[in-house]
C-alpha cells in the first residue's frame, strides 16, 4: 500500500485543485490571490459586473498575467494571441 501526499487548494469554500505537486497547488494558490485582488480593484473602481464574469475575468487576467503585462506595456495584441497559438500547437504536438 502507498501513501499519496495530497494538495487540495479551497477557495471561498470550494475545492478548486486537488495535486500531489506542492508547487503547483502553491502557484495555483497564487494564481486565486491575485484573481481576488483584482476582483477588489475592479469593484473599487466602480465597475459592475455579474459575480461569475468578474470572477471569470480576473482569473484568466490571472493566469496570463504575463502577456497582460505585455498589453499594458504596448504590445500588441494581436502578436501576442498569435505566440498563444502557436504554444498551443506545439503542447498538442508534444501530446501526440
Amino acid at each position: 500500500m502507498a501513501i499519496i501526499t495530497k494538495y487540495v487548494v479551497e477557495h471561498k469554500g470550494v475545492e478548486k485543485l486537488i495535486t500531489t505537486d506542492k508547487k503547483e497547488a502553491d502557484k495555483y494558490d497564487k494564481m486565486l490571490d491575485i484573481a481576488d485582488n483584482l476582483a477588489e480593484y475592479i469593484q473599487a473602481k466602480g465597475i459592475v459586473l455579474e459575480s461569475n464574469v468578474l470572477e471569470e475575468l480576473t482569473v484568466l487576467m490571472s493566469r496570463n498575467k504575463e502577456t497582460v503585462s505585455k498589453l499594458l506595456k504596448g504590445s500588441d495584441a494581436q502578436s501576442l494571441l498569435v505566440n498563444d497559438a502557436a504554444e498551443v500547437v506545439a503542447l498538442e504536438k508534444r501530446k501526440a
